[in-house]
Parts: structure tokens; sequence; C-alpha cells
């Protein structure tokens, strides 16, 4: 049996997007160095999945096929991750797919890669 062991993402900037997620999720580079082109993240405290960042010089999808959820507990920590992720670099996406009542919100890391901060309580 398999298992996802790395979600790759692509990156204009390696090194900016690295320092972007380290921050964003308490991550590290597995093998403690970042290259110009390629780095593997790992969590600090030593379990979950990878993330690696891949030199790209590909156009972001605006809506693109495959993205990171990141799961918040409820409302109030959702509000507050997204403050801080903003804070750390990422934007609020403009979406016009949002239903009625969103339980997730849209941003984009320092590369325009998409991702979404989830309100896990709302069902």
């Amino acid at each position: 049996m398999v298992a996802i062991g790395t979600v790759v993402m692509g990156a204009e900037d390696v090194p900016r997007a690295a320092r972007f997620w380290c921050a964003a999720l308490d991550y590290v580079p597995r093998e403690g160095e970042v290259e110009p082109d390629w780095v593997v993240l790992v969590p600090a405290g030593g379990t979950g999945v990878g993330l690696a960042l891949d030199r790209s010089e590909t156009p972001v999808q605006p809506e693109p096929r495959v993205h990171l959820d990141l799961y918040a507990a409820d409302a109030a920590e959702q509000a507050a991750e997204v403050a801080r992720l903003v804070a750390l670099g990422a934007e609020r996406v403009p979406w016009d797919r949002y239903p009625p009542d969103p339980d997730f919100v849209v941003l984009a890391d320092t590369e325009g890669n998409r991702f979404c901060v989830i309100d896990t309580s709302a069902g």
C-alpha cells in the first residue's frame, strides 16, 4: 500500500516560498538547507506530510486543480490564522465561487499558489 509522503508545489523563488511555508506551518528544511531550485520541508515536530517546493516558471493557475487545505478548529482560530498568514505574506484571493455561508477562506502564498483555511467546526 502506498501513502502520500510529500506534496509538491511550484515556486519561482524557492527560498522565499520556503520561508513563508516554514513560518506558516512550523516546518523546517528536511536536509537543513534550502537549495535555489528545490527543498523538502517537514514538520518541526517530526510527524506529518512533507511539502516540497520545486523551481517552476509555469504561471500560477487561477483555479488550481490541486491545492492545500489548512484546518482550523473553529471560526475564531480560522480568523486568527488567516490574519497570521496574511502578516507572513499571504494574500486574500477574490473568489467568486464562495457559497452563501463558506467554511473556507481562499489565500495565495508568496508565489501566488492558492490554498484554503478551513473552519472544521462548520461541519
